[in-house]
């Protein structure tokens, strides 16, 4: 009754948030969706197809860019994408029907589907769907990009692959994502329905909505009429890491369309798939996934104030999102064919922006204000977030950045007196000052929404980056391992650079003492040991994990030589 009780909530509050905007024309709506994909994507690169629905009226459906950039082939609002995790609520749909059908309980052990699974007993079919279940993602175990990516596997091996790993926290202690849950799924799915679990997929969802050009990544008919995926980032486009479909499984490894996605997003919320106490479940966190908002395989989130429903998708060559937000009845899908974004392009921002403005409050364009230097130079400073996390600002070629703790540096832009706004065109902060004007803290808005979250300014001193000689940044040069992860230390010039093996780019570090080094573009930090002599080992510590690299014996380098 909980469960159906917040969703009877939820529906009042987006009526009542819906009755307030004015909604837009289709042809109005339709100007603003070409004008924001015009400013985003060029014609001559990877590209977006985009489909905005209110109800069953089509807002905008729509694409710019290429489909084959070196073909010179245009996308079309049709065209096939590979989905990445937007795979994941479709996954989780799926295994709910055999949950309606009374062939699987949410609350059943995994060891009733996987006898043989390392403390299944444990770990109940709830925990899979909304991560907290502790087993460890597969594609972070170390090595995997670079060899079993690329294996065709069947379920079964697939999970032999990760099942032996320790787990991150026992089950129900934490959240943390997973894509071997959702593998796991797929495999309760086979399990409980005796087909495949992209065949029964097919049987239960694709079919019955009509969503014919929706299917399994690895089988060829469907990559067919599949567009080219591509990295391109700031630079020209180029071929994406190579992977097998088998790999991603129910965590990804499906190949749709906008219209498809749409087709499945309205069945769903709009209750022609699950009954209603099952579909409250899926959108209701619990437990310890009540911390970040995850359902099963969808995130809550909200739109200029209105609730929604979404989630996004990263797979080799591709990027995607879908959102829905129920009370006006508006799904946005969004699907590139570019796996490195710019932050004008990222599908979760862009489906943000076209959300807002079907709902009639579109975000307002920001324009730059100037900001004297003498102002900026007031900003300057760290600004603790909580016992774990500081944000600092710093000045840096005259413009205001900011960077989180194990998190890439941001260039900010001045939209009004003491306001900044990220990237993103979402995230903003703003700083606070006592009645005498003096800096006392930020606040920070996620996404723009909310109340904004309170940082206060500390007493802590800027890291400044030092000058060292160049013998003291030759002793740190040579290759270190961990775990099968290769990262290799070099000069570029006077400053030193790293790169791991198999990732397309070095990093420059900037030295903060002779053994701390900051990589400020990728939020990475590094620190050498010992403190005189050629360096033993390395810790990287980047996203909130440590990994600590050891050197690597010149013998045992290809070619040999010395490193040393």
């Amino acid at each position: 009754m909980r469960q159906i009780a917040f969703a009877i909530a939820l529906a009042a509050a987006l009526a009542s948030q819906a009755a307030a905007a004015t909604p837009p024309e289709p042809a109005e709506f339709a100007r603003y969706a070409e004008a924001v994909l015009a400013d985003a994507y060029r014609t001559d690169a990877p590209g977006v197809a985009v489909l905005v629905m209110r109800g069953d009226e089509v807002l905008y459906r729509g694409a710019r860019g290429e489909a084959d950039v070196e073909g010179n082939v245009s996308l079309q609002p049709g065209d096939r994408f590979r989905i990445g995790s937007v795979t994941k609520p479709i996954t989780a749909a799926g295994l709910l029907t055999l949950v309606d059908a009374g062939k699987v309980s949410l609350d059943d052990p995994l060891s009733k589907y996987l006898p043989d699974y390392p403390g299944g007993a444990g770990v109940t079919i709830e925990q899979l769907l909304n991560h907290t279940s502790g087993i460890k993602d597969y594609t972070g175990i170390p090595g995997t990009m670079e060899g079993p990516i690329l294996r065709d596997v069947t379920t079964a091996q697939l999970v032999d692959y990760f099942k032996g790993e320790t787990p991150d926290f026992a089950p129900g202690e934490a959240w943390m994502y997973s894509n071997s849950g959702y593998v796991l799924v797929g495999a309760v799915i086979e399990a409980a329905s005796g087909q495949a679990w992209y065949e029964y997929l097919e049987q239960a969802l694709f079919k019955p909505l009509g969503m014919k050009d929706t299917g399994y990544g690895a089988d060829p008919d469907v990559v067919a009429r599949q567009v080219k995926g591509y990295i391109a980032g700031d630079q020209s486009p180029a071929p994406p890491l190579q992977i097998s479909m088998t790999q991603p499984h129910g965590a990804g490894g499906l190949v749709s369309t906008v219209d498809d996605l749409a087709r499945f997003s309205r069945a769903l919320h709009e209750g022609r798939l699950l009954k209603p106490a099952i579909y409250a479940r899926m959108v209701t966190p619990v437990g310890r996934a009540m911390d970040v908002g995850y359902g099963y395989g969808l995130e809550t989130s909200a739109v200029r104030g209105a609730p929604a429903l979404q989630h996004s998708g990263g797979i080799a060559g591709f990027n995607s999102h879908l959102t829905y937000v129920p009370g006006p009845d508006i799904t946005v899908a969004v699907l590139q064919n570019n796996e490195w974004p710019s932050p004008a392009q990222e599908s979760r921002s862009l489906a943000r922006r076209l959300a807002a403005a079907a709902l009639g409050e579109p975000y307002p364009s920001a324009k730059p204000v100037a900001v004297e230097p003498e102002v900026l130079k007031q900003y300057e400073g760290v600004y603790r977030v909580d016992k774990d996390a500081t944000r600092t600002l710093r000045v840096v070629d005259g413009m205001l950045t900011a960077r989180r703790t194990d998190r890439p540096r941001e260039t900010l832009t001045a939209i009004a007196d003491d306001t900044f706004l990220y990237s993103n065109g979402f995230d903003r902060i703003r700083i606070e000052r006592d009645a005498a004007g003096k800096v006392t803290g930020m606040r920070f808005w996620a996404e723009g929404e909310g109340e904004g979250a309170l940082a206060a300014l500390t007493d802590e001193a800027l890291p400044e980056p030092v000058t060292l000689p160049r013998e003291a940044l030759e002793r740190l040069v040579g290759t270190y391992s961990a775990d099968g992860v290769e990262l290799s230390i070099a000069l570029e010039g006077d400053a030193l650079s790293g790169h791991i093996k198999g990732q397309p780019a070095s990093v420059p570090f900037e030295a903060i003492t002779p053994t701390h080094f900051t990589g400020d573009i990728v939020g990475a930090e590094l620190r050498f040991a010992p403190d005189t002599g050629p360096a033993r080992s390395v810790a990287m510590r980047q996203w909130g994990e440590t990994i600590v690299f050891e050197r690597v014996p010149a013998a045992s380098l290809p070619g040999g030589g010395s490193d040393e």
